[in-house]
């Protein structure tokens, strides 16, 4: 049985100012958290050929390609295993590229945010728009055929004719994946208590959000889920793991996993990680029922949609039947619409799908 690995590392050179994710400025414990990790990993992992695996963070490119090897070799992969790595574009030099090409890492993900430089400062990152565009094109020529960039959208001061540059700019560089996330402030970033001025609201997002869909179509783009974008052939396949429901390890602090209808998580302290990486802080076993709510809104974020067959042979029911008022009612206002195979959500019914999608949980 093929299995997925998401591997979490968790430091950075600072903390932008909309980033309430698990990272920390330590690099003096790296050394210290990667025998931790080895640790987890080598106790857990149960020797499957791996279908792909993913380092997130944080800032991955922190590592060295010698620790990216260390910890690649502990698992067993094939020549069509996706191995990517988020990678921040200052971090990085010709060299570095072309060490990473040796270590088996095949998919890259650059955090870009935007093209915009006032803005990048404003936020707290550290690039320019050239580093991204340099960045790049060095990976492109050290041998790297697919790679992605992501954007924020709604950032302060931004229009929605600036994001439009942002992705014609992005769609000339020759990559293959986009991935868009509108701008959320939560607790635990810097913007949280210093909220800036001039944020676009939820409309002004929104129409960012569909222009977009409409700038990236004419590129050829395949829109395949809520907020990502490939060249044919390109989607994320560790991303469609996730929204296909199937199972995965998560190794490193604050990673979660799926096994067995057993969702786990791992503690976000990283001084406790470090002690103690082999207890998980968490787990549950999930009830039929609560499969069958991820299973569907899972599903619904893939454009293609849910496979309403599938679903009545895995847990047993009529769907149609069972879900008919909630269907029908979306239908009508065209928030839903039919596939050969069941239901996806049209272009408006994103912008509501938590509403939507709240309609069927239990």
């Amino acid at each position: 049985m093929t299995k997925n690995v998401y591997i979490h590392i968790p430091f950075c050179k600072s903390k932008c100012k909309y980033c309430s994710f698990v990272s920390f400025c330590a690099l003096n414990l790296k050394p210290q958290y990667l025998e931790a990790l080895k640790k987890e990993i080598t106790h857990s992992y149960k020797q499957e050929e791996l279908n792909t695996l993913y380092f997130g963070g944080g800032t991955p490119s922190l590592l060295t390609p010698d620790e990216f090897s260390q910890i690649i070799n502990l698992f067993k992969i094939n020549s069509s295993t996706e191995i990517t790595a988020e990678l921040n574009p200052e971090t990085i030099s010709k060299d570095y590229l072309e060490q990473l090409k040796q270590t088996k890492i095949n998919r890259l993900s650059f955090g870009c945010q935007t093209f915009n430089d006032t803005i990048l400062k404003d936020i707290g990152r550290h690039h320019c728009a050239k580093d991204v565009e340099n960045a790049v094109d060095m990976a492109q020529n050290a041998g790297f055929k697919n790679i992605g960039l992501d954007f924020i959208y709604g950032l302060p001061n931004q229009t929605t004719e600036m994001f439009a540059k942002d992705l014609e700019k992005a769609t000339s560089l020759n990559i293959q994946h986009i991935s868009l996330y509108g701008l959320k402030i939560e607790q635990g970033c810097y913007f949280y208590k210093n909220r800036p001025e001039n944020l676009p609201d939820e409309d002004i997002q929104a129409d960012m959000y569909l222009k977009a869909i409409e700038i990236l179509k004419q590129h050829k783009f395949n829109h395949y889920e809520i907020s990502n974008f490939a060249i044919q052939g390109f989607e994320s396949r560790h991303n469609l793991n996730y929204w296909d429901n199937n199972n995965y390890y998560g190794f490193g602090v604050a990673s979660h996993g799926y096994e067995n209808g057993t969702r786990y998580f791992n503690t976000s302290n990283i001084k406790e990680y470090i002690n103690n990486p082999l207890v998980h802080k968490s787990s549950h076993k999930l009830s039929e029922q609560e499969k069958l709510e991820e299973e569907i809104f899972l599903g619904f974020r893939k454009s293609s949609g849910i496979n309403i067959e599938k679903i009545n042979r895995k847990f047993n029911i009529d769907f149609l039947k069972k879900y008919a008022t909630t269907l029908n009612k979306y239908l009508s206002y065209k928030y839903l619409k039919e596939t050969n195979t069941g239901f996806t959500l049209t272009k408006e019914g994103i912008l509501i799908s938590n509403v939507i999608l709240s309609e069927f949980l239990e």
